[in-house]
């Protein structure tokens, strides 16, 4: 039975992402989760003066928070269960060791920071993506505004036929019936334009073929999850399309099977994580 009781929440210092905390104490409230805010200590973090204990870090977040013009991260966060932990070492390591430790059952992180790396994606977000065996969200890579509410009406399931892909939906359809939101899934095929003489021009009879077998395979996937869902099926290239398919359906939130088995949605894992400009779940 899936569940989420222990969010791990991976922070920047002195430059928390703000959203990811958003997203994290959302979570949080509804699943009445406990979240664990890790900060890693780094030679930057150490020399901005982050505070030795947890709950003078929590007051600094909150004290950013409010001079970012935002007012509601405070209200958000209290009264719900809040460990903090401080680490050093390795950043990746100390993440999905602390994972571990704690047992968690979500590891919400940014794309990107400050204090972990200069650019987390890649780096930190990777090895924690491999080296982690429960479910992985990063955050947007764009930062929401202060005004903009995080909520889950619309949820995106990419799959591609493979046995992974039956987690990807399971997570989707729980996540979907919690927050009462639309289901789409997403699949997307190999591209179907070719160059000719004169540029391109798209082989019809080959798209036909694609998504008629894509459809197949997706009703075929209904059926046996027992689920009704919206379908969404494109071509080409796999950030691209999802991007797309995330801007049609109003998606708030996309979720991949990608690890920890090959294909192109794992191929294809970090570029979908930077085209995308919503939260990803990869399960």
């Amino acid at each position: 039975m899936l569940k989420i009781k222990k969010i791990l929440l991976p922070v920047d210092f002195p430059n928390p992402s703000l959203g990811a905390i958003h997203q994290a104490a959302t979570l949080a409230r509804h699943f009445h989760s406990e979240i664990v805010m890790l900060h890693v200590v780094t030679v930057l973090s150490h020399a901005a003066g982050v505070p030795q204990a947890g709950r003078d870090l929590l007051a600094e977040i909150i004290k950013a928070a409010q001079k970012e013009m935002d007012q509601t991260l405070g209200a958000e966060l209290d009264g719900l269960a809040v460990q903090l932990v401080l680490a050093r070492g390795g950043a990746s390591e100390a993440i999905v060791q602390t994972a571990q430790e704690q047992e968690a059952d979500l590891i919400l992180m940014p794309s990107h920071g400050h204090t972990f790396n200069q650019f987390l994606l890649g780096t930190t977000t990777a090895k924690a993506l491999h080296g982690s065996e429960c479910p992985v969200w990063t955050g947007a890579r764009l930062e929401q505004s202060p005004a903009q509410k995080f909520a889950i009406r619309n949820v995106l399931c990419a799959v591609e036929f493979n046995p992974q892909d039956r987690k990807a939906v399971e997570w989707a359809a729980y996540i979907s019936a919690e927050f009462g939101a639309r289901l789409t899934l997403a699949h997307v095929t190999a591209a179907v334009e070719f160059w000719g003489p004169g540029g391109s021009y798209v082989n019809t009879k080959w798209k036909e073929a694609l998504v008629k077998s894509a459809t197949r395979q997706i009703e075929e996937l209904q059926q046996f999850m027992g689920i009704k869902a919206e379908v969404f099926i494109g071509s080409g290239d796999v950030p691209k399309v999802l991007c797309q398919a995330a801007k049609q359906t109003k998606a708030d939130l996309l979720i991949t099977g990608c690890r920890p088995y090959g294909g192109r949605l794992r191929t294809h894992g970090y570029a979908i994580i930077c085209a995308v400009p919503i939260p990803i779940l990869n399960v």
